[in-house]
């Protein structure tokens, strides 16, 4: 049977969508190293995907001031464009059976969303490289609301969708994505190949914790 086309699926990006970790994890590494800070170890960096970036900076380097950690986050964004203009960023990979599930969604009906720590262009070149911007009926970035898990993201996407919270599912990888569901009233969804233990993702109250994409479409479906 054909699902409902009142059913909204808002997927995370970095760690649900697409293996982002490399890269992050290196425009984070130059970012610091523009200042003659050490820059955090990978685990640490890890922990922080899915917040917006000065959110980020502040956890990474809790001990220093706001005006440094919005350079920081400014410097990101700088080592991130070097990066893509050296040709230096490594292939960004969408995790296995991602594409698959996206397709046969929209083809099923659903409305989906992205709702992302990403910045717009960030975004929209992730979604363009894979061929999957078309899918999508809204973009939530951090360029235009609080960090998550803050609902103004959640909010916005349904808004444009057109779906009511009880008609739509946040899907992610961390407790921010499962916090951020919670504050809208919308059912949260775990994948337990991005940044976050599944325990930790079920701990925060998701409903379920796909272990692949086949699994996370049963989910979707009451499974």
């Amino acid at each position: 049977m054909v699902p409902s086309p009142s059913r909204l699926v808002v997927f995370d990006c970095d760690g649900t969508l697409i293996d982002s970790q490399r890269n992050i994890i290196r425009a984070i590494g130059e970012s610091f190293g523009r200042l003659g800070l050490a820059a955090p170890d990978d685990h640490a960096v890890r922990r922080v995907v899915g917040l917006s970036l000065v959110e980020a900076m502040e956890r990474l380097l809790p001990e220093a001031d706001a005006a440094l950690h919005v350079r920081l986050a400014a410097d990101y964004k700088t080592a991130f464009q070097r990066l893509r203009a050296e040709a230096r960023l490594e292939v960004e990979p969408m995790y296995d059976g991602m594409d698959a599930l996206l397709r046969a969604l929209h083809g099923d009906g659903w409305r989906l969303a992205v709702a992302t720590g990403k910045s717009d262009r960030g975004l929209a070149l992730a979604l363009a490289h894979h061929g999957i911007s078309e899918l999508f009926v809204s973009l939530q970035t951090a360029d235009r609301h609080p960090s998550k898990p803050h609902p103004s993201m959640l909010r916005a996407a349904m808004g444009e969708a057109g779906v009511a919270a009880g008609g739509s599912v946040i899907v992610g990888d961390t407790v921010f994505d499962v916090e951020m569901g919670a504050r809208a009233g919308v059912r949260a969804l775990g994948v337990d190949w991005g940044y976050h233990d599944a325990s930790e993702l079920h701990g925060a109250g998701a409903a379920g914790v796909a272990a692949d994409a086949d699994e996370l479409w049963r989910l979707l479906h009451g499974g």
